[in-house]
């Protein structure tokens, strides 16, 4: 399991990649934060492996980022619990307002310190 510093640093880079313009730093970000046979979960879909997960942040981020004028940040610390870590986020307009959605991903890591599972619930 990460140390707790090493945590913060995955939660940070997490919520990161998914306002990362550059194609080639969010390929990179991908393949850094997620094995290559990780699987990640939302409310109505599932992806595996880095191609899949990579067409799904950058899909998100052309919506919600790009030609919706948010940004994603952390709602807090993230919190590990033997191989999961749960952090909290939020999708902000840039100008500011209040939260336009906000959710937890629930990680499930692998030895290496990758993420293996990724399950997102949204909150709003």
């Amino acid at each position: 399991m990460p140390g707790t510093r090493d945590i913060a640093e995955l939660s940070q880079s997490y919520v990161a990649v998914w306002n990362e313009a550059d194609p080639d730093l969010r390929h990179k970000a991908v393949v850094e934060i997620w094995s290559p046979d990780a699987r990640s979960f939302t409310p109505t879909a599932e992806y595996g492996g880095h191609a899949a997960i990579e067409t799904r942040v950058v899909a998100s981020y052309h919506k919600f980022v790009e030609e919706g004028g948010c940004v994603f940040r952390s709602r807090g610390p993230a919190e590990s619990h033997h191989e999961g870590i749960r952090l909290q986020w939020e999708m902000v307009p840039v100008g500011g307002g209040p939260a336009a959605s906000a959710g937890v991903q629930f990680l499930v890591l692998d030895g290496g310190g990758r993420v293996r599972l990724d399950y997102q619930f949204i909150d709003h």
